[in-house]
């Protein structure tokens, strides 16, 4: 099963993160919300200390999501996603409407994006976690290939200490990177619209969400109402976490 964390208590409210990150990436946010909802953080699969399977896509994510909710007796839930896991929340949604009470998209839409994580690649893969001594020697390393330091600790926290010594990486690096083109491709949009409410939530200086990818979300999330973020890129809930808080409370009431 999913791993999760739970927070607060109220009607819940499902969270998922998105490439290369885990659920840690929003427990400052979860924190908050627990106060109004049961905020379930939850690591997908081949993330964090979820199980790793030998396939990545998103109709199995979705199922997988959906597999966790029964298992929770969750029988309908407020979702949220963040890039990947946006893709991922549309995905279940679509699948498995019931379950969805309300849908929060984080500066994503369905459909398939170029190629944008080479570099993120070349940089995992230029470690070896068992051979690591610290995490500054393996930031110094990554550093080759990225230069931002901000995206180089986001990847780290997937180093976790290995019971023989050394490192190892949390997520199933080989099978995201052998699925990679299906995780930037487009949604399985063969079912019918979902017919719940949906928000769509874009960052002003990001550039996942254009004005042309209105007409697929509409077609496909039809009761959709898309609102932009001032002074924020991709990571909207990192950037302006007090601005989406209040939205994504509002819209969920």
């Amino acid at each position: 099963m999913l791993n999760h964390k739970s927070f607060g208590s109220g009607p819940p409210l499902v969270v998922l993160h998105g490439l290369f990150g885990t659920l840690d990436n929003w427990q400052t946010l979860a924190r908050k919300w627990a106060e109004l909802y049961t905020v379930i953080l939850v690591d997908q699969r081949n993330h964090g200390r979820s199980p790793h399977f030998d396939r990545m896509d998103y109709n199995l994510m979705a199922e997988d999501l959906a597999e966790f909710l029964e298992a929770q007796w969750i029988h309908e839930c407020f979702l949220l996603g963040h890039s990947m896991g946006g893709k991922v929340a549309m995905q279940t949604a679509l699948n498995y409407p019931d379950l969805v009470e309300k849908l929060v998209v984080v500066d994503i839409a369905p459909r398939a994006y170029r190629r944008g994580h080479d570099d993120v690649f070349a940089a995992l893969r230029s470690l070896n976690p068992a051979t690591v001594g610290d995490r500054q020697t393996a930031d110094t390393t990554m550093a080759q290939y990225l230069s931002d330091p901000g995206v180089r600790q986001f990847l780290l926290k997937n180093l976790a200490r290995a019971k023989e010594g050394g490192f190892r990486w949390r997520m199933n690096l080989p099978v995201i990177h052998q699925d990679y083109e299906k995780i930037i491709g487009p949604l399985d949009l063969s079912a019918a619209p979902y017919e719940g409410p949906s928000l769509f939530i874009r960052g002003a200086k990001s550039g996942y969400v254009q004005d042309d990818d209105l007409p697929a979300i509409e077609a496909n999330f039809p009761k959709a109402k898309l609102i932009t973020v001032a002074d924020a890129g991709h990571w909207v809930h990192a950037e302006q976490p007090d601005a989406l808080r209040e939205l994504v409370t509002t819209f969920l009431g």
